[in-house]
């Protein structure tokens, strides 16, 4: 929270309740890329990720949902992505979470790859993406994702 204050925020309600939070961070991958400086064109590696948002949580308290507070905490922390010059949002969804992945789609985010056993080696995760400013050509996302797997063992 200290690193990234403006990707993890907490809603509070009138007397102090907390009724809201997200937790995101700004990254790349801890290796460089390929073939420096990094370009979505001539990028080598499919592993390699560049600059961008990953949202680590948003929770909303039960009696506090179907308010618009999950929506206005992404938006806040696109926007501050967009400030750091990252590339796209991304997240990690379990494949049968169909109100998170709807929820998400309505944002304009999109799987991107299918990761088998990525939660307790068991359940499969979707990896959703949100291109931002920077990704023009949107480079950073593709059609039929969930089609696309990948091995947990090549997510880092």
């Amino acid at each position: 929270m200290i690193k990234w204050p403006l990707l993890c925020r907490v809603l509070e309600g009138p007397s102090g309740t907390i009724e809201a939070y997200i937790l995101g961070k700004v990254e790349d991958s801890p290796f460089p890329p390929p073939n420096p400086p990094y370009d979505p064109d001539t990028n080598t590696d499919d592993r390699y990720l560049p600059w961008h948002a990953h949202i680590t949580a948003v929770t909303v308290a039960p009696k506090y949902r179907r308010m618009g507070h999950a929506t206005r905490l992404v938006r806040a922390l696109e926007k501050a992505a967009d400030v750091q010059n990252a590339w796209f949002v991304d997240l990690f969804v379990r494949v049968d979470n169909k109100v998170a992945i709807e929820f998400y789609k309505k944002l304009g985010y999109s799987v991107f790859r299918r990761i088998p056993g990525y939660y307790n080696e068991k359940d499969d995760a979707f990896d959703m993406r949100k291109p931002l400013k920077r990704d023009k050509d949107r480079k950073h996302i593709r059609e039929n994702g969930e089609n696309n797997i990948v091995d947990a063992e090549d997510v880092w």
